[in-house]
């Protein structure tokens, strides 16, 4: 099976090995992406293409897998290579998007040619023991359900395009939007000076949430800023199903916040392992200390346990892991907010659902 991704981040990479070790072909094309994004592609071994009409020319499928912000104009871009090369794909859009929105993409993308299937990507990327679950909905989604037989897990949910996405929109809205409520109290209490009187009260009364947030908490700096769009969407979810969507623009306007942050300067690959919650807290409280700690300065008042930016910003494997760093923490049986624990994962999140 001859199969597009696009575009090998965290999440494409990683959908890419899986694939490529299952005995399909995978093409991709980094044309304008990240030097990470081509050092992940690399990794994965995925044949790169020079061009968007060189790579439909070629693929039976193409898988959408990128920052929500930038879906709308990949989709465009995919659309124009299927007018120019009479190509009749299939283009799964599998970004976490609003459903209405992936509506608009699928009208582009039909008037153009192609088939369309919408997915739903929810877990971190998929390893040699776990497969990342695809739900996919539309007319006809026999060309995702098929990679069933390529390592991925592939689950129908519908015939309606936009019900896939729904279901990734609500999902998302629990386990990002957790994280964000999490990150928000804990920032104020820390610059109220009561947040060890907080964490005690939360080891006391909800133990089980103040482990998640221990889990998910460390990893979300690096991934914020690819989380705003997709916090917009889910607004837009929750106000065409006639909902207030006031709260997912808020937790939007606090990704950004934190996406501006020294601490969003490091990448998955980069970033300390070693950084607990109460590090990342005293960091995001404090952006100067943050800066200078980046720099090199002020490191003698880090948190007692280490340096809170983390001598372990090296310590990744040459060129990173484009799997995703702490797949195998979760305990058994998955997270429940559950992915993108690498993440980022370009396209798709770890708490990469």
């Amino acid at each position: 099976m001859d199969i597009g991704v696009l575009s090998p981040g965290q999440m494409g990479s990683g959908i890419s090995h899986r694939l490529l070790s299952r005995g399909a072909r995978v093409v991709t094309c980094v044309e304008g992406r990240s030097e990470r994004t081509r050092m992940l592609a690399r990794q994965a071994g995925v044949e790169q293409a020079p061009d968007l009409e060189t790579l439909v020319d070629s693929v039976d499928l193409v898988i959408s897998v990128i920052a929500p912000a930038q879906a709308e104009k990949l989709a465009r871009d995919v659309a124009g290579a299927v007018r120019s090369t009479g190509r009749r794909i299939v283009f799964a859009e599998c970004n976490a998007i609003a459903p209405d929105t992936v509506r608009g993409i699928a009208r582009e993308l039909t008037d153009a040619g192609a088939g369309v299937v919408d997915g739903s990507i929810i877990g971190p990327p998929p390893t040699e023991s776990r497969a990342t679950r695809i739900y996919v909905s539309g007319p006809s989604t026999d060309a995702l359900e098929r990679l069933n037989d390529f390592g991925l897990d592939v689950r129908p949910v519908g015939a309606a395009i936009g019900s896939a996405s729904a279901l990734k929109m609500s999902y998302a809205a629990v386990t990002k939007g957790t994280v964000a409520l999490a990150t928000q109290l804990l920032v104020t209490a820390q610059r109220n000076d009561v947040y060890e009187v907080l964490i005690e009260e939360l080891s006391d009364s909800v133990p089980q949430l103040l482990a998640l947030m221990r889990r998910r908490l460390p990893v979300m700096p690096v991934k914020a800023h690819r989380w705003v769009g997709e916090m917009e969407e889910i607004a837009q979810t929750f106000a065409d199903a006639g909902l207030p969507g006031g709260t997912f623009e808020g937790i939007a306007d606090l990704y950004r916040w934190v996406g501006e942050h020294p601490l969003a300067d490091e990448t998955p690959e980069t970033r300390d392992a070693d950084r607990g919650m109460d590090a990342v807290i005293e960091l995001l409280a404090d952006p100067e200390k943050a800066a200078r700690a980046l720099l090199g300065e002020g490191r003698d008042s880090a948190p007692e346990g280490g340096d809170p930016l983390g001598e372990g910003r090296d310590s990744a494997p040459e060129g990173g892991d484009p799997l995703g760093e702490e797949r195998d923490s979760a305990p058994e049986g998955g997270d429940p907010l559950g992915e993108e624990r690498d993440s980022a994962p370009e396209g798709g999140d770890s708490i990469e659902g």
